[in-house]
C-alpha cells in the first residue's frame, strides 16, 4: 500500500489510529494523507498558537500583547535556567536550591557571623545589666551603729563603720584563691620570740578565714611544742606518716593530724629527741610531697638552727618567710643575723619577699624604740607587723583566736593578709 510505504519510509511518524485528536479529521474535514505535512508541526514541536500567552505575544495588534502573564511562565513553558538568558546571572553565582556556603540560613544576603542589624538605630538595645538595683546596707557589727540597729528593729541601718569595711577588705585579701599549694616558713634563730604562737596564730586566721585545708607541720628537731597548742586529738607524728603505706586520700593523713577549734591541723614532730635529730632532708621533702597534695597553705615550724638536717628541704621548698623577732636588741641583732645567712646561701629571693614579725614581750610601752627597728627591717624585707603582747598567748597552752583580744586578733589578720598578698602573683 502506497500510504503505509510512506509511514514506514518515516521512522518518527506516528500511525494512522495514534494520530492525536487535534491533527485528525473532524466531520467537515479530510483526513489527510499520511506522511510529512508542510503545516503539521514535528513530533518535537507544538503549534505556534498553542497557548493564548504566545499567541497573543506574537500578535501585536493582540490586547494582551503588552501584558506579562501574573504569575510567570504558564504550563509546560519553557523555564529559562540560571546563566541562560538576557537577564540572568551565572549559573556558578546563585545556588539553585538555598543558601550558598557561609550564608544566612533566612538571610542569604547577610554571613552566618554577621552582626545582626540594629533595630533600635542608634540606640543600643536594652540589656538587664543595665536594670537599677537599690542594694541593702550591711548591719554594724559593733559600736553605736549596732545599738541603734537593733533598737530601731532594723528600721535604722546606719551601715557599717570605716573600720568595719577596712576589715571586710582584710578578709577579702586572705580569701583570695591560691595556685597548688603554698608553703610558709616560720624562722627565728634565737628562742622565746614567739615562733610557734606566730606559727598558730597566723594558721588560725588562713584556717578560720578561707575555705580550704591549712596545716602546720612542726619540724623543730629539739622537742616541739606546736601540737601543745591544739587539742590532742591522736599521738602520731612526721615519721608515722612517712612510715603509712596506705596513704591516697585525704581521710588517710587526717588520722595523724590533730586540729584545732579554728579548723587549723597540726602534724607532730617526734616526742624522741634522738629520732627527731634522725629526721632528714629527704624525709622532708617526703613530707611536703604528701601534703600537698591535700592542702592548700602548708606552714612550717622550723627549729632555732639553720643548720640541722631538715632546714635545707625546708628552705629550698619555701615560697615565702616569715622572720620573727622580739622588740629587744637581741632579737633583732639575731633576725638580721639570719638575713645576712640567707642571703649568703642562694636564698635572697626569700629574704625580698620575707615578712618580719616583731612580737611585743610585755604589756605597755616597749623599752626599744619599735619604730626604729621597723624601718630597718623595711629596708630589706617586703613588710614588718607588730604582734601586741596578748595574756591568752603567754600562757603556752591551747590558742582559742575568741579568746584573744581584739587588738591581737586584728594585728594577726593584716599579718596574714600582708602573706596573702603574695598569692596572687604566685604560679604553684
Amino acid at each position: 500500500m502506497p500510504g503505509h510505504q510512506q509511514y514506514r519510509s518515516e521512522p518518527n511518524q506516528p500511525l494512522a489510529s495514534q494520530v492525536p485528536p487535534q491533527f485528525g479529521t473532524g466531520q467537515d474535514q479530510a483526513a489527510p494523507a499520511y506522511g510529512p505535512d508542510p503545516n503539521r508541526p514535528g513530533p518535537n514541536q507544538l503549534p505556534p498558537n498553542h497557548f493564548p500567552q504566545a499567541q497573543y505575544r506574537s500578535d501585536p495588534g493582540h490586547p494582551l500583547a503588552n501584558q506579562a502573564p501574573p504569575y510567570g511562565p504558564g504550563p509546560n513553558q519553557f523555564r529559562p535556567q540560571y546563566g541562560q538568558g538576557p537577564n540572568q546571572p551565572p549559573a556558578n553565582q546563585i545556588p539553585p536550591y538555598g543558601p550558598g556556603p557561609g550564608q544566612h540560613p533566612f538571610q542569604p544576603g547577610r554571613p552566618v557571623n554577621a552582626t545582626p542589624p540594629n533595630v533600635y538605630g542608634s540606640t543600643p538595645p536594652p540589656s538587664l545589666d543595665d536594670v537599677p538595683m537599690r542594694r541593702a546596707k550591711k548591719s554594724p557589727g559593733s559600736g553605736w551603729r549596732k545599738a541603734v540597729h537593733h533598737v530601731s528593729g532594723g528600721a535604722i541601718n546606719p551601715g557599717m563603720s570605716a573600720e568595719e569595711r577596712r576589715l571586710q577588705e582584710l578578709v577579702a585579701r586572705i580569701r583570695q584563691p591560691v595556685r597548688g599549694d603554698y608553703r610558709i616558713a616560720v624562722l627565728s634563730l634565737k628562742g622565746g620570740v614567739g615562733k610557734t604562737t606566730t606559727t598558730m596564730g597566723l594558721g588560725s586566721i588562713f584556717a578560720s578565714i578561707r575555705g580550704d585545708r591549712v596545716i602546720a607541720v612542726d619540724a623543730n628537731p629539739d622537742f616541739g611544742t606546736l601540737s601543745q597548742r591544739v587539742p590532742l586529738q591522736t599521738r602520731s607524728t612526721v615519721r608515722d606518716l612517712l612510715l603509712d603505706p596506705a596513704i591516697q586520700r585525704y581521710s588517710d593523713v587526717r588520722r595523724h593530724t590533730s586540729q584545732g577549734t579554728s579548723r587549723l591541723e597540726v602534724l607532730a614532730s617526734e616526742r624522741d629527741p634522738a629520732a627527731s635529730e634522725a629526721f632528714s632532708d629527704e624525709e622532708y621533702r617526703a613530707v611536703a610531697r604528701i601534703l600537698q597534695r591535700f592542702y592548700n597553705i602548708i606552714l612550717t615550724d622550723c627549729g632555732t638552727g639553720l643548720m640541722h638536717s631538715a632546714m635545707t628541704g625546708v628552705l629550698d621548698t619555701a615560697h615565702s618567710l616569715v622572720l620573727i623577732s622580739s622588740a629587744a636588741i637581741d632579737g633583732a641583732r639575731s633576725a638580721a643575723a639570719t638575713l645576712d645567712w640567707l642571703s649568703l646561701h642562694g636564698h635572697d629571693h626569700l629574704v625580698r619577699n620575707a615578712v618580719v614579725v616583731i612580737n611585743l614581750p610585755r604589756e605597755g610601752s616597749p623599752t626599744v624604740g619599735v619604730q626604729h627597728l621597723r624601718e630597718y627591717f623595711l629596708s630589706r624585707c617586703r613588710a614588718v607587723h607588730i604582734i601586741p603582747y596578748d595574756g591568752h598567748l603567754s600562757e603556752g597552752a591551747e590558742i582559742d583566736l575568741h579568746r584573744l583580744h581584739k587588738n591581737t586578733k586584728r594585728a594577726y589578720v593584716e599579718l596574714a593578709a600582708t602573706v596573702a598578698d603574695d598569692f596572687a602573683v604566685f604560679r604553684g
